[in-house]
């Protein structure tokens, strides 16, 4: 019988970063990164994002590790052994994590349907115009992916943190690494001619996408750079949504974190970049700057076919390899969103893993099947206060990342940078006589520059730039 009151925990610290990595390197990093770079000024928005991801999301990732390895609980927990009054925080993290595991299960099922149309040889279908919406808006077929997506994430965390996840992160992040940088140098090799007679190359494309544009920044489209690699930064990190804080509370006390913090950041922050140079430059190369407009699952579910069609007999290969690959990284964050949940369950109601993995697995499933209804049988159109229009899924994101998270991540700055103290944080990280470097960085963002930054990402994401004409 599993024993309830021994607290899991990673055997190893390579075994930590790759399923810490895991879980920041998902689909944020493939369908999301590369359009913000390619419409925020190419290297331009990747220098912002660089000294956002060293400074602000350094902190705010290497709070959520402390704040679990410090306590040794799940996030309400967490959160109440700092502070009974502001246990509130907490709640907010259990809430997150499971609006995302509704949705996120619904977009692996996209990725699993996508695998299959490559592999059964239907890659002229997936290119179609039509083909995409065709798939959503049907009954069955997207339930069925959504199921076949969620059990296999919902076993990998039936099987615990060390023949589970830690196991499953093992295998799958390095092979992840191999495909993002062979389809990346593929990409960038590519060279095309249009109907037209105009030949474009990917190399071309990446320069797009490296090379910083600076002509028409105004104050306020820099801004809007700037706000949008912050939201970024929370869609790759995978902070304030208790998943770091569970991880964190698996790390053992001889673990060297500002060590593993940096591993972490380098592993997101790397594929994220290569994300890009596998799909800025073919979609230049196929399709031209137009092509670069689309965003989110547009880009990955509609533009990307097409580029892959173009290719001929090999962009059956490659689209193949480059499903599978997104198929690995969205399981490893669907997997540390569901351990989030069933970690706090198991303490909350002091019963064991597997009868909550199949719990939350089964509810998780009702609830992914009521979001796919929301392309057919409940669809609706709903105007968000950052001007888009979104369905079920979309304000199910809107207020998990857009709205909550903001909230919980400047919350967590008040209680660590003024209550708790920042030294509370950094007697953590030195741990085992550990150095921590950049303590005074540290000290700095959390109590002032996170601070500011989160209440104007907050402003923004509820629409008050817009409203202001910013």
């Amino acid at each position: 019988m599993e024993n309830k009151t021994k607290k899991a925990s990673f055997t190893s610290s390579i075994g930590f970063v790759l399923a810490a990595a895991g879980s920041a390197v998902g689909l944020g990093n493939i369908w999301r990164f590369p359009y913000l770079a390619a419409q925020g000024g190419g290297g331009l928005f990747l220098i912002i994002y660089l000294i956002l991801i060293l400074t602000f999301g350094y902190t705010l990732l290497a709070t959520d590790l402390i704040i679990g390895r410090k306590t040794k609980m799940n996030a309400i927990n967490a959160y109440a052994a700092i502070s009974k009054k502001w246990k509130f925080v907490g709640i907010l993290t259990f809430i997150v994590p499971s609006m995302i595991m509704t949705y996120y299960s619904v977009i692996g099922g996209w990725v699993m349907k996508y695998i299959l149309v490559y592999v059964t040889g239907q890659a002229g279908n997936a290119a179609t115009d039509g083909y995409f919406t065709g798939f959503i808006t049907s009954y069955a077929a997207p339930i069925a992916f959504m199921f076949l997506f969620l059990a296999v994430t919902a076993f990998i965390v039936y099987n615990g943190v060390e023949k589970g996840i830690e196991k499953f992160s093992k295998y799958v992040m390095p092979g992840l690494i191999i495909m993002v940088i062979g389809i990346a140098v593929f990409s960038v090799c590519l060279k095309h001619t249009d109907a037209n007679g105009v030949t474009r190359t990917g190399l071309q494309g990446l320069g797009i996408y490296l090379i910083p544009r600076f002509e028409g920044i105004t104050f306020s489209k820099f801004m809007g750079i700037l706000l949008s690699a912050l939201s970024q930064l929370f869609y790759s990190l995978s902070v304030s949504m208790g998943i770091m804080i569970t991880y964190g509370s698996y790390v053992k006390d001889d673990v060297n974190l500002s060590k593993n913090i940096t591993r972490i950041e380098i592993f997101d922050t790397g594929v994220a970049v290569l994300a890009g140079m596998m799909v800025i430059p073919a979609v230049f190369a196929f399709m031209g700057p137009e092509g670069l407009e689309s965003s989110g699952a547009g880009l990955m579910f509609m533009v990307l076919p097409k580029v892959f069609n173009a290719m001929g007999t090999v962009g059956t290969v490659v689209g193949l390899l480059f499903f599978i690959m997104v198929a690995f990284a969205a399981l490893t964050s669907s997997v540390s969103i569901m351990e989030t949940i069933v970690s706090t369950c198991m303490e909350m109601f002091k019963t064991s893993r597997k009868k909550v993995s199949l719990i939350i697995g089964v509810l998780s499933a009702i609830a992914s099947v009521i979001v796919c209804l929301g392309y057919n049988a409940i669809y609706f159109e709903l105007k968000l206060p950052t001007g888009a229009t979104g369905q079920l899924l979309d304000v199910l994101d809107y207020i998990s990342n857009s709205f909550l998270m903001p909230i919980i991540s400047l919350c967590t700055c008040i209680l660590i940078g003024w209550i708790a103290k920042p030294k509370w944080a950094i007697d953590e990280m030195e741990k085992g006589g550990y150095a921590f470097k950049k303590k005074g960085l540290y000290t700095v963002v959390i109590k002032y520059i996170a601070p500011i930054l989160l209440v104007a990402m907050f402003l923004q994401s509820i629409g008050v730039f817009q409203m202001l004409g910013l």
